[in-house]
């Protein structure tokens, strides 16, 4: 049996996959009975679509490898704390389980800025652990961004 660790570094190759493409490096992996039954990362810039987060398209790919939108005995492990839109989908789709790694000061929707997960009154909860490889996934993103920003300077 693997451990959360273990599902969250396959989450983080998903986030390598995204900064070599030049996006910002978030990656997710849906996991049943113990096995990865579909993998995103971040993919906004090149599809141009502001819904191409790396929670929403592993999401959509494991409703297909299902053949059908309850998500249930399902867990979702991405490497950033999911931002309102991913924590809504992630409730609609009756995700077990959420694990991510690092917290998101700005957007996160599962304790930093808000807490969607936690409100009562939704017909579904989710389970939440964090802080799971929480310096490896801070540090691809900050990396990421310092690297943007010297970029910019240059240009």
């Amino acid at each position: 049996m693997h451990t959360p660790t273990y599902f969250m570094q396959k989450a983080y190759l998903e986030a390598q996959k995204a900064a070599q493409k030049g996006e910002v490096p978030i990656g997710a992996v849906v996991v049943k009975d113990g096995k990865i039954i579909a993998r995103g990362h971040n993919l906004r810039e090149i599809k141009k679509n502001a819904l191409c987060h790396a929670e929403l398209i592993a999401l959509d790919k494991a409703c297909k490898k299902l053949g059908g939108w309850r998500l249930i005995d399902c867990d979702l492990y991405v490497t950033l704390e999911p931002c309102p839109m991913c924590a809504g989908a992630i409730i609609q789709s009756r995700i077990r389980h959420l694990y991510f790694g690092a917290s998101d000061a700005k957007s996160g929707a599962v304790g930093s800025v808000v807490n969607l997960l936690s409100v009562d009154g939704f017909n579904h909860s989710v389970d939440v652990t964090s802080g799971i490889l929480s310096e490896q996934c801070s540090e691809i993103l900050s990396d990421f961004f310092r690297n943007l920003r010297k970029f910019k300077k240059m240009v």
